[in-house]
């Protein structure tokens, strides 16, 4: 909680001009009259002359922390340096948005978090497919009793790259392959629907020619009453089987992702009450045991995740995702990991 209150426009700095912050925060800091663009450090600096003429541009990510008026700064840099900026940022006074996963190791998160409490700042994640539609949707059926007790639980984010390419998301040693990068999509969306698991079992591995990486994992939450099983391929060229959730009273099943992602790369800005809606054609099903019927997908929005935010700094509101949060996504990450190596089950210590 911040006790460091505005009352005005929140002046945002973004670290990074690539894919996410160009998709994810910037039609959104953009759009939302809670914010203005003050600063961005990329070494693109021509585009960022054409794109943002009004901004402060700088090369260097740390000179930005230091020296911008900006008094919040979301971090899109790669996962190997999300500790560093994130604590030059805190140490600098600024509120910080890391873009997932929070951090690569456990002690550096803890070190974050502590800091921002002694600082007084706010310090947030951006697991955004908590405003998933279909997510949405879930614990809709799920507040209602609709599904009744749950005893499977499915999720899936798959993909069909099948040739490892050159890229940091792949590649870093450190935070780099999709258990760092879909995982926590995944992971924190059960731990908002059930809480922590007792334990995990996990098959991390490479499976592709002249990957160096995990470019498969396959997780399984273990509940005294359930299993989840969290799991990305990217192997899939059928459609995405996003969700199957079986209840004692019926069964829920959802394919392909939710539309905001692509909606924003298209150039789609968030200026509506309804611009996420996904499309008819896309919703789910629910299944009984002689009927079936469509389950509308309840509107998602990222947007709440940054109208939180600004409460969070404006007026001490708690943040849209808390860091403690975000941290249990890595401790489990990294129980995942030693589940794997050593191929078995293992307890989730509190």
């Amino acid at each position: 909680m911040s006790n460091k209150m505005n009352t005005g426009v929140i002046k945002t700095a973004i670290v990074g001009y690539g894919l996410s912050a160009k998709t994810f925060h910037l039609p959104f800091i953009e759009s939302l009259p809670e914010f203005e663009v003050s600063a961005i450090s990329s070494s693109q600096t021509d585009a960022l002359k054409q794109d943002w003429p009004n901004a402060a541009h700088y090369l260097s990510a740390e000179e930005m922390l230091q020296n911008s008026d900006a008094q919040l700064v979301i971090i899109t840099a790669p996962n190997d340096v999300h500790f560093s900026l994130a604590k030059l940022a805190l140490e600098n006074n600024k509120h910080v948005i890391l873009e997932k996963p929070f951090v690569t190791n456990i002690a550096d998160g803890q070190t974050l978090i502590t800091l921002a409490k002694e600082k007084g700042l706010v310090l947030s994640v951006y697991h955004n497919r908590r405003w998933d539609g279909d997510f949405m949707t879930i614990k809709k059926l799920m507040a209602e009793n609709t599904l009744g007790n749950i005893k499977h639980f499915e999720s899936h984010f798959d993909r069909f790259r099948p040739i490892a390419v050159q890229r940091w998301r792949e590649n870093a040693q450190d935070g780099g392959g999709i258990l760092f990068d879909l995982g926590p999509h995944l992971i924190d969306q059960a731990l908002q629907l059930f809480g922590l698991p007792d334990a995990i079992t996990a098959q991390c591995k490479i499976m592709r020619e002249g990957a160096t990486n995990i470019d498969y994992f396959n997780l399984t939450l273990h509940y005294p009453d359930k299993l989840a099983l969290l799991s990305a391929s990217l192997f899939c060229a059928a459609p995405n089987l996003r969700f199957n959730i079986q209840g004692d009273r019926a069964n829920y099943r959802k394919w392909g992702l939710d539309p905001q992602e692509d909606r924003l790369k298209t150039g789609v800005l968030p200026t509506t009450t309804d611009w996420g809606q996904e499309n008819q054609d896309q919703y789910g099903h629910l299944y009984f045991e002689d009927s079936s019927q469509v389950a509308k997908t309840e509107l998602g929005g990222y947007q709440h995740f940054f109208v939180q935010m600004a409460k969070a700094i404006n007026s001490g509101a708690k943040p849209p995702v808390s860091a403690e949060d975000a941290l249990w996504n890595i401790k489990l990450i990294k129980l995942a990991m030693e589940s794997s190596r050593l191929g078995k089950t293992i307890k989730v210590l509190l």
